[in-house]
């Protein structure tokens, strides 16, 4: 192991370096939200659109990939990242914010297509236990953004301009690296889409965008104050990180959609006790399910589709699908819903996609 990390240590950095300003970036904005209320004059739903920018310019990126995928490098996604979270930190119009947020996007989605299958190829048998600690390490910046925005008084022009010049550091780190590790992921199997895992995918990533992304406005509305919001937001991203640290030793000895199914029906018990025993203490623990279904879904849906090149951005897609919609069909539905409104959906929906995994399971391991 030690001499895998060694041959790939530039690949490290990129991807450590990347993930690290994504969580910086997208855990600032479920606490700007109430402060794009005040500034625009939209409503809730409305500021809710962010999020959904944010996703189809993922989209955008992962199509992007699909396309000309093996000339892009980290500095191309930081570019992007670099460009989109300063046109937010302007301020200088909801239209602007949202086009900003569509270009932070791009540069996100395009970061995760180049580095995750990279990191599962470069480390070989090795590869789901790194690619876990890759993606844990986007909960180094998740961490720390949302308490470094509540000091800086909930002010979304220094949020989003501290992470423009974090992402441009990292620009400037990358360099080039990453092009030689491109090759490492030509495919020698079919190109062969998956409709189930893709699916269950969706549902994931979706749950994931709403709790990071709608979870504090969900705790205002149960009774926390903005400030109070954004340190349990914070303190989700700690277990978050934790549970993809332990999955950093153990990925490789678990079946990646028993992982999966697993996180899921952590998640129905988080959003069970979110609605009966307390809003604040179980959306802070959701953040170890959130932690798990990235890793459980991706390596099960590489599994499943094969090695062509074509497979990653198709897989990342698949959960932007549910990164972009989730946000849309839930936000005006959660004041619909009463105070706990969106852990009543948390519930519906993780029940339902936890019956569904288990009777999955046997197909799934094939």
């Amino acid at each position: 192991m030690r001499d895998l990390i060694k041959a790939n240590a530039g690949l490290l950095f990129a991807g450590v370096a990347t993930f690290v300003a994504m969580g910086i970036g997208q855990s600032i904005y479920g606490p700007a939200l109430p402060a794009f209320t005040r500034a625009f004059g939209v409503t809730l739903a409305e500021a809710g659109l962010v999020l959904s920018a944010h996703w189809v310019g993922c989209f955008v990126g992962v199509a992007i990939m699909f396309a000309v995928g093996r000339g892009v490098t980290p500095r191309h996604a930081l570019a992007l990242m670099t460009l989109g979270s300063a046109g937010i930190a302007t301020m200088a119009g909801w239209w602007m914010v949202l086009a900003s947020a569509l270009v932070f996007g791009a540069g996100y989605g395009m970061a995760t297509s180049v580095l995750n299958p990279r990191v599962l190829v470069a480390f070989g048998a090795r590869g789901p236990s790194m690619l876990s600690f890759l993606n844990a390490t986007f909960g180094i910046g998740a961490i720390a953004a949302p308490l470094v925005f509540v000091a800086l008084g909930s002010d979304p022009q220094l949020g989003f301009g501290i992470t423009a010049a974090f992402c441009a550091a990292t620009w400037a780190g990358a360099g080039r690296t990453g092009v030689a590790a491109a090759t490492a992921t030509i495919g020698t199997r079919p190109f062969r889409p998956h409709l189930p895992i893709l699916a269950f995918g969706a549902v994931a990533i979706g749950l994931e965008a709403c709790l990071g992304g709608l979870g504090p406005t969900a705790l205002i509305a149960a009774g926390l104050s903005e400030a109070s919001a954004a340190r349990h937001l914070s303190a989700f991203f700690v277990v978050f990180l934790i549970a993809r640290l332990v999955l950093t030793f153990t990925a490789h000895r678990i079946p990646s959609f028993g992982l999966y199914t697993a996180a899921m029906l952590m998640a129905l018990v988080c959003a069970l006790g979110a609605v009966l025993v307390s809003p604040a203490v179980f959306f802070v623990a959701a953040g170890a399910p959130a932690g798990l279904f990235f890793p459980g879904f991706y390596v099960t849906a590489s599994r499943k589709m094969g090695d062509d090149p074509r497979v990653p951005p198709t897989i990342i897609a698949a959960g932007l699908v549910g990164g972009i919609f989730s946000p849309l069909a839930i936000a005006p539905a959660m004041g619909a819903l009463g105070p706990l409104g969106f852990f009543w959906i948390m519930l519906g929906l993780t029940a339902l996609t936890s019956l569904l995994a288990l009777l999955s399971l046997r197909s799934m391991a094939r």
